[in-house]
């Protein structure tokens, strides 16, 4: 027994080290990277090895609110550098951002997310740099130059809290503040509460640092309007609220996107500030969150008015912070249940959908509570898989579907404020750390406020001014008003008693629920057609369809149109056939609409990339099932001539064993991969004629055949939009040799770096119908589009919208395939670490080397 704990514990130290070496490494390179790609822009492009500049790059909508022109991702870095110990580079940030950046630029950005970030990341920094300057080696040129910016952002910040109700506008011009419509602004109606509720923690320090007190009485007069439009019978609040009236405009509450920072801010700002006002207030929500929303393991959103109805019955991954709120509450034993859902729907995908950083964040705040190395390997799993399923030649790569593995050509700044810290503190060891992190508090963007502003001076005009919160009936007892946290020790007395919370736990993320019976009227028997079980290349369906009433048209576009008239039907039973036949065709429609399409992916896997860029492609509705192999197919890329594929192949010597690119347009998909397949091609790939044209903002779909039986295509094709398809032409034009492998999931990198030995036959699915849109002669004119399904048509000239693809729904079980070559981490030996590591580290090497 001493003999194997002296070996787990050797091995622990071995992995601490191997990690904390991993993650310092990856950080570099993406700092590196961002300097020599992307500085002075807001954020690295890590695909496209270049900076983003709003304005220059598609709109990407809300998201691009983030961005002020202000090299948002290096002041978000800034502190990170530090606990890292990498003072040397944090000081040549700090004199990076005093000599470029500019607060000033007419740019309206999110309060939300420049409070967090910006102004976060500079009061982060200027405590940084103040706790090396009184250690007296560093930063002895340092004037407080971080906090004159942090408070010029302040101050630019402030107009947006110019409302009746204090709550403050979504958004703000830089340069020219809240003027109404001719700056963008002022004309907001609504905001979400964690928008108006996380800026206590910023703007109180910001006062506190400089001895105005004007930033944290507009902080405190938003939280104030939002305690006090609470629903009082619940004690719950909305998700959207009007900053003009505070009625509540979407009225659904959870603990997830639009409240989640709210109720840290709550507690964090009780820390922070030692004020027991914000203790009560967080006591009382989270009270009725374990009443209402909490049903161990899952977090269910309610409504406030009738918060015993559930609003909604999943769950978005926003709330993986929640169970590191938990820890901090104190209330442990929901936090381990919550915590071990979301391990296991990463481990089946590699990542959470949405986000990863607040699921590190749980995982760093449960293991520093119970001591249980359990959660180190979950982080482990989390560092891996980011090496291996993201990570691009620039830096690491957002996944754009957890399912396929593939990536989008974004960066955030918080990956490198909150993943890496996170990160590193989930295995670093007190002696590693440059500083005492308990002496500091984390905002929700990871910045370290420290607790010595709790004594600063501050205005008593701010206390005066608060409300009161406790109402007489509102009055807590001891029994549901804590003041201090239990001992994990007198808690789980038992070290097996964590694993015995989890255990329970591992088999939900499997279970799934049986879909319902479709509705039949009463009294209705079978038609002898369902809509689901349509082929449009089926002589004896099309047959059956002629009996009920119902053509098939083929439109000019290349569409096909399903039309009934009643009249033509055999009988009229026949034709009452044809009726639900067209009714069940534009519900599933409907329902496709709503269900996401599964993509597939395109990952390139040679020099210099090797597995690790992964483009988002579409199916097409004939030749090889992708979803249907383990291996995929693999081989090099080649442009047809001529480009669009409608002719016979010209360069066919050049096509032949290999993936030949196409361009859309001028002719059917199906007419494409007959002649490229003629050819001797092994797959193709068909690119966007459209140009801008992204799946960031385009939805996917499914290449349609073109009416005839294409049982005699016998290779994939997939689609790429003119973005992720110009990603793929440029590698080709840069290594002239370019390698990939079509898959519906992206694989390990291990497995992608195999022989081609491991390419296999594929299997066709051959109940795929073509595409075809309904429509009734007897419920609107023939001809005219029923559906409100938006997909593309089969032949390729634009956008239609309007048009449903009814391809049959298949189970998601059936279409996923786990990667081989994934070992489990336990069962790997120090010598495998070690090799592993030096693996990386070479990779690494080589990369800066090829001037990636």
């Amino acid at each position: 027994m001493l003999l194997q704990l002296t070996s787990d514990t050797s091995l622990f130290i071995i992995i601490w080290l191997l990690e904390t070496t991993l993650i310092l490494d990856a950080v570099l390179l993406c700092i590196c990277a961002f300097q020599d790609h992307a500085y002075p822009a807001d954020e690295l492009m890590p695909l496209t090895c270049r900076g983003r500049v709003r304005g220059l790059e598609p709109s990407r909508g809300d998201i691009d609110d983030a961005l002020g022109k202000f090299s948002l991702t290096l002041i978000d870095s800034l502190d990170t550098l530090v606990l890292l110990n990498k003072t040397t580079e944090f000081e040549a940030a700090v004199r990076r951002v005093l000599s470029d950046v500019r607060l000033d630029n007419d740019i309206v950005v999110s309060v939300f997310e420049t409070n967090i970030r910006v102004l976060g990341g500079l009061l982060g920094g200027h405590s940084m740099a103040v706790m090396l300057r009184d250690g007296g080696q560093h930063m002895q040129w340092y004037q407080d130059e971080l906090l004159h910016m942090a408070k010029d952002m302040g101050l630019r910040l402030l107009p947006a809290f110019n409302t009746s109700s204090g709550l403050p506008y979504p958004r703000v011009n830089l340069k020219y503040g809240v003027r109404g419509p001719e700056t963008r602004t002022g004309t907001e109606t609504e905001t979400c509460t964690a928008c108006a509720g996380t800026i206590i923690l910023e703007f109180a320090a910001l006062s506190r640092f400089t001895g105005d007190p004007v930033f944290e009485a507009h902080a405190r007069r938003a939280l104030d309007f939002l305690w006090e439009k609470r629903q009082r019978n619940s004690n719950l609040v909305g998700t959207t609220i009007n900053i003009h009236s505070g009625e509540w405009v979407r009225r659904d509450s959870g603990v997830g996107a639009g409240i989640d920072s709210y109720y840290e801010y709550l507690l964090k700002a009780y820390v922070l500030l030692g004020d027991d006002q914000f203790l009560q207030r967080f006591n009382i929500h989270y009270a009725s969150i374990m009443k209402y929303i909490s049903q161990p393991p899952l977090l269910l959103d309610v409504h406030i008015h009738k918060p015993l109805l559930p609003a909604r019955t999943w769950m978005d991954s926003l709330l993986a912070f929640f169970p590191g709120l938990q820890v901090l509450k104190g209330d442990i034993r929901p936090a381990i249940e919550t915590h071990e859902m979301l391990y296991q729907v990463t481990k089946k995908h590699n990542f959470l959908p949405e986000v990863t950083c607040h699921y590190i964040r749980c995982t760093k705040m449960i293991y520093k509570a119970t001591g249980d190395p359990y959660y180190l390997e979950a982080g482990r799993t989390i560092l891996d898989n980011l090496n291996r399923f993201a990570r691009v030649p620039c830096g690491f790569a957002a996944m754009k579907d957890v399912r396929t593995g593939s990536h989008e050509d974004r960066m955030d700044s918080f990956f490198l404020a909150e993943m890496f810290k996170y990160l590193f503190l989930l295995f670093a060891e007190a002696d590693d750390l440059p500083f005492d992190i308990e002496d500091y508090v984390f905002t929700t963007e990871a910045h370290l406020l420290p607790l010595s502003l709790s004594m600063a001076p501050h205005s008593s005009a701010i206390l005066s001014n608060r409300t009161t919160i406790l109402q007489p009936e509102e009055e807590l007892d001891d029994s549901n008003f804590d003041w201090t946290c239990p001992n994990t020790r007198l808690l789980f007395p038992d070290p097996a008693f964590p694993r015995n919370l989890r255990e329970p736990i591992r088999s939900v993320v499997d279970k799934s629920c049986p879909r319902p019976a479709p509705y039949r009227e009463p009294g209705m028997g079978r038609p002898p057609l369902r809509a689901q079980d349509f082929m449009a290349n089926n002589p004896e369906h099309l047959e059956l369809l002629r009996r009920m009433g119902v053509s098939l048209i083929h439109l000019k576009d290349g569409r096909v149109q399903l039309v009934q008239h009643a009249t033509q039907a055999v009988s009229a039973v026949a034709a009452e056939d044809g009726v639900r036949f067209m009714q069940e065709m534009m519900e599933l429609s409907s329902q496709q609409q709503k269900e996401q399409l599964p993509p597939r992916a395109i990952q390139i896997v040679s020099h210099p990339f090797f597995g690790r860029v992964v483009l988002t492609a579409g199916p097409a509705q004939f030749g090889t099932d992708l979803s249907k192999s383990s291996t995929g197919v693999r081989g090099f890329v080649t442009v047809a001539e001529p480009y669009t594929g409608c002719t016979e192949i010209t360069n066919a010597e050049y096509v032949q064993g290999h993936i030949a690119l196409l361009q859309r347009g001028q002719c059917m998909f199906a007419e494409k991969a007959r002649n490229i397949q003629k050819a001797g091609a092994i797959g193709g790939i068909v690119i966007d004629d459209n140009e801008g044209s992204s799946s960031d903002t385009a939805p996917l779909f499914q290449m349609a055949g073109d009416g005839r039986n294409t049982d005699d295509v016998t290779l994939p094709l997939l689609f790429l939009f003119h973005k992720e398809g110009n990603i793929l032409l440029e590698a080709l034009k840069e290594y002239r040799e370019v390698e990939v492998l079509l898959s519906d999931k992206a694989r390990d990198r291990g497995v992608t770096l195999d022989s081609h030995s491991q390419m296999s036959t594929l299997e066709l699915d051959e109940t795929v119908p073509e595409e075809v849109t309904p429509s009734q002669e007897e419920v609107s004119p023939a001809g005219e589009d029923t559906s409100p399904a938006e997909k593309a048509p089969e032949e390729e000239g634009g956008p239609t919208d309007g048009k449903a693809d009814l391809t049959q729904p298949k189970e998601d079980s059936e279409r996923r395939e786990e990667p081989e070559g994934d070992v489990d981490s336990s069962s790997q030996s120090v010598d495998e670490l070690l090799a592993d590591w030096r693996e990386d580290l070479e990779a690494f090497k080589q990369m800066e080397k090829d001037e990636l």
